[in-house]
């Protein structure tokens, strides 16, 4: 990478996704993508984003897979290596009660396996905005330390750190999760977390009250999405909820990532925090009209034509 050539970096664990669907007496599942930041990559690229990932794959058919979906959206991949002791991971939907319910295959992944030794560090300073999440620091001890040295090494070089806190307690404990995240949101300049996310995480209930928690820890724009209740934007001058897009929803998968990718996109290109929550409750919302995590995210035009039609 050149100096400044990538917007955006994202670092985490990408999983091949197996999605079911039921056609007549059959139960099919369907492959597709998904892992929170590389999903989140994919949502800034179709937004137009200069966008790169920084991963491990295995050295197996689902790693190529992932190589190929990449160059699909023009993700720069130089910063992914190849792990040939380690599998991709791998998760399947399945849907009860109009839930969807997530079941994983992850441990000992090539991607929990990364180490600060692996990073691509040069990359890394020449980023404008890094965006990693709690499972990023969730799957392994060694991607944990990975996730602090690459947050390191991009505000040393001046750039933005975004953070999506990501809570899945399948993963570690409320206790060491809270400690961790907010570690790293402290070290942070822009942080996303979900209300329920947040809600275990402070112990509060209020989404005002935790977006100034949020904002105390150091980050200067906090974004709490709240689903159908919208997104209360927050600065240390301003508060405001941005409205959700409704939509007749057939899938909510991804649909957060979606939202980071989104927001992200817009505000590096230099929207305020405020009406890049707007663009992004709107692309969230698009993507929930299909099944899987990529293949229903909206590209741009989509996005700008919905909300041409909102006015």
């Amino acid at each position: 990478m050149t100096e400044s050539s990538m917007d955006l970096i994202c670092l985490g664990e990408p999983m091949v996704e197996f999605a079911q669907v039921k056609r007549g007496e059959e139960t099919l599942y369907l492959p597709g993508f998904g892992g929170d930041t590389s999903n989140c990559a994919v949502a800034a690229a179709r937004q137009g984003a200069r966008v790169g990932y920084v991963t491990a794959l295995g050295a197996d058919s689902f790693g190529r897979d992932f190589l190929d979906l990449w160059a699909r959206e023009g993700i720069d991949t130089r910063g992914v290596s190849t792990d040939a002791a380690a599998p991709t991971g791998i998760y399947f939907i399945t849907y009860r009660n109009g839930e969807h319910v997530f079941s994983y295959r992850r441990n000992g992944s090539a991607a929990s396996r990364m180490t600060p030794d692996s990073l691509p560090q040069d990359d890394l300073r020449q980023a404008r905005v890094l965006h990693v999440s709690g499972i990023s620091q969730a799957i392994s001890d060694t991607a944990c330390d990975a996730v602090f040295a690459a947050i390191a090494a991009v505000r040393a070089a001046g750039g933005l750190v975004s953070y999506d806190t990501n809570l899945r307690l399948n993963l570690w404990p409320l206790s060491r999760a809270r400690a961790i995240i907010h570690a790293a949101l402290a070290e942070s300049d822009i942080a996303l977390p979900g209300l329920d996310d947040a809600r275990q995480l402070t112990g509060l209930t209020d989404p005002h009250r935790i977006v100034e928690f949020y904002l105390g820890l150091g980050p200067r724009v906090v974004v709490l999405t709240m689903g159908r209740l919208g997104t209360l934007v927050a600065t240390p001058e301003r508060q405001e909820v941005v409205p959700a897009h409704a939509v007749e929803q057939v899938d909510a998968t991804a649909a957060g990532d979606t939202f980071d990718g989104a927001f992200l996109a817009r505000y590096i290109a230099g929207d305020d925090p405020f009406t890049a929550a707007r663009y992004a409750n709107v692309a969230a919302a698009l993507s929930t009209l299909g099944h899987g995590a990529v293949a229903p995210m909206p590209h741009a035009e989509t996005v700008r034509k919905a909300i041409k039609e909102m006015k």
